[in-house]
């Protein structure tokens, strides 16, 4: 089984969203995406997709975008995304959209791996307001539970992805509660999305502290999948 990873696909086959607006780099993304996809990926491997999935705000009008990604091969595990309206509790989540399993506050496992992850969202330093403070402590608690979940189906054999779209560090790079979470608790990977556009510099690859981290927003590699394993 190979695991690869994508994420802010901003959907929009329901709502008059369209991102090619934001510069060429979205010119018919999904088709490049859903190209590389079939190219890639085997009924018998997982993509993970980190969040900002779709533009709906209600089920029905993400349903589409959802139906979209079904009919392509591979396991799909989804987490939840800033743009993401339209969701829910865990449990309607899987109730609504049957074909695709989702991470929140819980481990999902596919194979050998083990996948983790929460949202995250605005660093305390990056000028975030009260309310941001809230949401960031409240999700950093949602990580600890997760890799906590995972901790306890862990195995000698397992490979452990810890999934995110907020960026876990600061813009240089530097620690942050996340990135000591993550050491904590040792993922072999850690993904992360969000950011977008020409003028963000950022190398698609580090290691720090032993780990990868790997980022996945879908302009900024090129509307291709990222092979984590």
């Amino acid at each position: 089984m190979k695991v690869y990873a994508i994420s802010d696909l901003h959907l929009s086959f329901a709502v008059d969203k369209p991102m090619d607006i934001f510069g060429d780099g979205w010119q018919d993304h999904f088709e490049k995406v859903k190209a590389d996809w079939l190219g890639k990926v085997t009924p018998e491997d997982a993509v993970l997709l980190g969040g900002d999935i779709s533009w709906g705000i209600s089920v029905a009008e993400a349903a589409p975008d959802y139906a979209a990604l079904a009919e392509l091969p591979g396991r799909k595990i989804v987490l939840r995304g800033n743009h993401d309206y339209y969701w829910s509790t865990l449990s309607k989540m899987r109730t609504a959209f049957p074909d695709f399993d989702f991470v929140q506050n819980n481990c999902v496992r596919a194979g050998n791996v083990l996948v983790a992850g929460s949202r995250g969202w605005t660093l305390p330093s990056s000028s975030s307001t009260p309310e941001d403070a809230k949401i960031y402590a409240r999700e950093l608690e949602r990580l600890r539970l997760s890799l906590t979940d995972m901790s306890k189906q862990r195995g000698e054999d397992d490979k452990v992805v810890a999934m995110l779209h907020y960026p876990p560090f600061e813009a240089d790079r530097g620690d942050t509660e996340v990135t000591a979470l993550l050491e904590e608790f040792k993922p072999d990977a850690v993904l992360y999305g969000h950011l977008h556009g020409k003028k963000v510099r950022v190398q698609p690859e580090i290691i720090k502290h032993g780990i990868r981290y790997l980022l996945t927003s879908c302009d900024l590699v090129k509307n291709t999948l990222v092979p984590v394993f």
